[in-house]
C-alpha cells in the first residue's frame, strides 16, 4: 500500500494513520555514482545567453569556496570582468557530477572547466552566439588559468560573501512560505542495527499543544527494521513540545551487541605476528625485540558543523522536489526514486549551500524524512535535525586503537609495524547494512580507515595493516577520513624514534624523507618557525615545548606544522602558535587555501584537546554542543601559513593539514611535559606537574 489509509480531523489538527509499512524501504542500499569530469561534461556548467555569462557549479558550496574559485577559472579564460559571471548553484537536471568530498574539486574540475571556457570563448570570438559548442583539447600551457592570467592568484570578493554578510536567504532552512509545515521524525533512542518502533504514545497531549497539525505514523526509518512518528507543526518551535507531550514509549528489539566500544576495538587484543586482515604496506615482519612500541587510542568524535542537516520536499502531480545541503544532490535523488518507487527523472533535487558537512552530509535522512511527510500530509514540509539528532542519528568519526613499533638501525628505521582496530568509514555504517560490510571487508576493506596508514619515509621492511569491527554508533566519513589519526600516531612515533637516536626531530625526518615537496615545506616549517629543537623550558608556573610533523595527503597535497604549546601545573594545555608550511601546487586563491589551512589547524587542536563524542551502553550520550565541545576561540593561537609557490597542477587544500598538525601539537606536549601522549583526546590531568 502507497497510500495512507486515513487521514481523520482531530480538533486543532490533523492526526495521520499511515498504513505505509517499513518494508517499503529496499533492503539493498543505493550506491552512489561518482563519474570522473571531463571537458565535454564542462561545456555544460557555462553558458553564454543574452549577453551574459552564467556558471553552474558542479560541486557543493559548502564554505569551502570553490564557487569563488571556479568563477576566477572561468572569468580568467572568458576573459571577462568579475561581475560579468553569474554563479548558480546546481539541480539534478543537469548532467550527474560527483559528490563533493575528498579535497578534489580544484584537482579534477579546474582543467575541464577551463577547456570548456576557452572553446565558449572561441566561439564567441567567432561570432557565434547561439548553439552547443564542441571543446577543443588544448595543452595546459595554452589555457590562461594555468598560467596566471586574469583574476587567477588574487583574492576577489567571495560568491556569496556579500548575500551572507546581509542575511540574503542561501540555505535550506532560509526557505519559508505560509504553506509550508515543519516536521520531525522521532525513532527510538537505539541503534538502527536494531529493529524499533513506537508502541504508545499521548496523541491528546501532542494536539494540545498550539501549532500542532498532524501526526504521521508508520514513517519507515533508515533500515527495513525501523520505524519511526512524524510530527507535523505550523511554526518549528512547536516541534519540541509536541515531541515532549507526546511522550512516546518504544517497542526495541533486544540491545546492542556491543556495549563497551573501546574495549570492541583494543589492538592489543588482536595484534598479530602476521599483521592484520587488511594489508596497507605488507613487508613481513621480522622476529625480535623493539625498539620503541607505541599504543595510541582516539575516541569518537562528531562533525561538529554549525548547521544542522535541513531538506525541504514538495509533491507536485506524482513528482517530487527537494531542496537540501548535501554533499551528493544526485546520490539523494537516486535514494528517493528508490525508496518510493519513481522514475529518477520524476525527481529534482536543487543543491542549497551548506553550512558546513565535513564528510557529513551524504546520506540521505532529512530528506527522506521531509519527502514522506510531505507526501502523507499533502503539503510543502521543511525537516531540520536538532542538534541532539546531529549527535545521535547521524554517523561520526569512528573511534581506533593503534599499536606502532619501530627497529632502528645505523641511525635509520629498518623495520616499521602499525596495526590498527577500528570501525568503517567509507562503507559507513549508517548506510551499508552489516551483510553487505562483510563483502566490502572482503573484497576491499576500507580505504577510509587506511589512509594516511602509508609511511612516507624510508625503511628496509614497512608493514601496516587494520581490521574493522561494526559498532553500534554509526562511523563513516570525517574530515580527512583516518588521516588525521593515522598521521598522529605515525608522527608521534616519529619523533619517539628520534629522541632514541638522541637527534633532532627535524634532521631524522629529512634524512629518511624521499618525497622532495615534502621535505620542502619540511625544511620551510623549520625556518618561518626559527626551529631549534623542541626547545622544552619553565616560563614560571607553565612548562613549554614544540613539536614538528609533517605529511602527504591522498598523495599529492603536502604539508608540515610546527606548534608551540603551554601546559599549566595542573595540566590544562594551551597551543599558542601554530607555523603550516603547506603545498598544494598551483594556488588560484591564496586567500582561501589559507584558510583551509587555518580550519585544519583549528581542527587539529580540536583532534588532540577537544573532539570527543561520549558513548554509553551502545548509544550517543550528548545532546548538546556542550557535551561534546568543538574548539573555541580562546583555544585558537596565532598561526602562520606559508604557501609554496608552484608551477604543479593543483590539488586539494580542504584536508591536507590534518595530516601534519595534530601530531606537530601531541609532540610539542610530550616535549614540553616528557609525557607522551597517547590517548586522544588528552585527558588534561595526566600532565599535572
Amino acid at each position: 500500500m502507497n497510500r495512507r489509509d486515513v487521514l481523520r480531523a482531530a480538533g486543532g489538527g490533523l492526526v495521520a494513520v499511515i498504513g505505509l509499512g517499513a518494508g517499503v524501504w529496499k533492503q539493498v542500499p543505493v550506491l552512489p555514482k561518482r563519474p570522473a569530469p571531463r571537458a565535454e561534461d564542462a561545456l555544460g556548467w557555462v553558458r553564454y545567453h543574452d549577453g551574459a555569462y552564467e556558471l553552474t557549479l558542479p560541486r557543493i558550496e559548502m564554505g569551502q569556496h570553490i564557487a569563488t574559485a571556479l568563477k576566477q577559472v572561468a572569468c580568467s579564460e572568458l576573459r571577462v570582468g568579475w561581475d560579468e559571471v553569474r554563479v548558480r548553484l546546481h539541480d539534478t537536471v543537469v548532467p550527474r557530477v560527483k559528490a563533493t568530498v575528498g579535497s578534489e574539486s580544484v584537482a579534477q574540475f579546474v582543467e575541464p572547466l577551463a577547456q570548456a571556457c576557452a572553446s565558449l570563448r572561441d566561439a564567441l570570438e567567432d561570432g557565434r552566439q547561439e548553439g552547443l559548442v564542441n571543446v577543443t583539447p588544448r595543452p595546459i600551457s595554452e589555457l590562461r588559468a594555468f598560467n596566471g592570467d586574469g583574476v587567477m592568484g588574487d583574492s576577489p570578493e567571495l560568491v556569496h560573501g556579500r548575500d551572507i554578510v546581509q542575511g540574503r536567504p542561501l540555505y535550506a532552512a532560509d526557505i519559508v512560505g505560509p504553506d509550508i509545515r515543519h516536521g520531525r521524525v522521532l525513532f527510538a533512542p537505539v541503534s538502527t542495527d536494531i529493529g524499533s518502533r513506537p508502541l504508545k504514545w499521548n496523541a491528546a497531549a501532542a494536539k494540545a499543544v498550539p501549532g500542532f497539525v498532524a501526526l504521521v505514523e508508520g514513517v519507515p526509518g533508515p533500515r527495513e527494521h525501523t520505524v519511526g512518528l512524524g510530527i507535523l507543526a505550523h511554526q518549528p518551535d512547536a516541534l519540541n513540545e509536541i515531541a515532549d507531550a507526546l511522550a512516546v514509549e518504544w517497542d526495541v528489539d533486544g540491545a546492542p551487541e556491543i556495549r563497551d566500544m573501546q574495549a570492541a576495538i583494543d589492538i592489543d587484543k588482536v595484534l598479530s605476528p602476521a599483521g592484520l586482515k587488511q594489508a596497507v604496506m605488507s613487508d613481513p615482519i621480522e622476529e625480535g625485540a623493539w625498539d620503541g612500541s607505541f599504543r595510541y587510542d582516539f575516541a569518537f568524535a562528531p562533525h561538529g558543523q554549525i548547521e544542522p542537516r535541513a531538506a525541504v520536499a514538495e509533491w507536485q502531480d506524482g513528482k517530487l522536489t527537494v531542496w537540501t545541503g548535501t554533499q551528493d544532490a544526485f546520490y539523494i535523488r537516486d535514494e528517493l526514486a528508490n525508496r518510493f518507487g519513481m522514475a529518477a527523472e520524476d525527481v529534482r533535487v536543487q543543491s542549497m549551500r551548506v553550512g558546513g558537512a565535513f564528510g557529513g552530509k551524504v546520506l540521505c535522512r532529512a530528506e527522506r524524512e521531509a519527502a514522506f511527510l510531505a507526501r502523507e500530509g499533502g503539503t510543502r514540509v521543511k525537516v531540520q535535525w536538532t542538534r541532539s539528532q546531529e549527535l545521535s542519528q547521524a554517523y561520526h568519526r569512528p573511534p581506533s586503537s593503534h599499536r606502532l613499533r619501530f627497529r632502528m638501525s645505523e641511525g635509520r628505521i629498518s623495520d616499521w609495524d602499525h596495526q590498527q582496530m577500528s570501525s568503517h568509514i567509507i562503507f559507513t555504517s549508517a548506510g551499508i547494512p552489516a551483510w553487505m560490510q562483510a563483502g566490502t571487508n572482503l573484497v576491499v576493506g576500507d580505504p577510509g580507515v587506511a589512509r594516511g596508514m602509508k609511511i612516507p619515509y624510508k625503511t628496509a621492511r614497512a608493514h601496516a595493516s587494520y581490521d574493522m569491527v561494526r559498532l553500534p554508533v554509526h562511523s563513516g566519513p570525517w574530515r580527512g577520513l583516518g588521516a588525521g589519526p593515522n598521521n598522529l600516531a605515525i608522527e608521534s612515533t616519529m619523533d619517539e624514534a628520534a629522541r632514541t637516536l638522541g637527534v633532532d626531530p627535524v634532521a631524522f625526518r629529512l634524512q629518511n624523507l624521499e618525497n622532495p615537496r615534502l621535505k620542502a615545506v619540511l625544511q620551510r616549517v623549520a625556518e618561518i618557525s626559527g626551529w631549534q629543537g623542541p626547545a622544552p623550558s619553565q616560563d614560571g608556573a607553565e612548562r613549554t615545548g614544540r613539536g614538528v610533523a609533517c605529511g602527504i595527503y591522498k598523495d599529492h597535497s603536502y604539508a608540515a606544522v610546527v606548534a608551540d604549546v603551554a601546559v599549566a601545573p595542573e595540566g590544562t594545555i594551551r597551543v599558542t602558535r601554530l607555523w603550516c608550511a603547506h603545498d598544494c601546487g598551483m594556488v588560484i586563491n591564496p586567500d582561501q587555501v589559507r584558510a583551509q589551512c587555518e580550519g585544519n589547524l583549528v581542527w587539529s587542536v580540536g583532534l588532540v584537546l577537544r573532539d570527543a563524542l561520549p558513548v554509553m551502553n551502545g548509544r550517543v550520550g550528548a545532546e548538546f554542543f556542550s557535551e561534546t565541545p568543538i574548539p573555541a576561540l580562546s583555544d585558537v593561537p596565532k598561526m602562520t601559513v606559508d604557501l609554496v609557490e608552484s608551477t604543479q597542477a593543483p590539488s586539494g587544500a580542504g584536508e591536507t593539514v590534518i595530516a601534519a598538525g595534530p601530531g606537530a601539537i601531541a609532540n610539542a606536549i610530550r616535549a614540553a611535559t616528557g609525557v607522551r601522549p597517547t590517548r586522544f583526546p588528552v585527558e588534561m590531568s595526566e600532565f599535572a606537574s
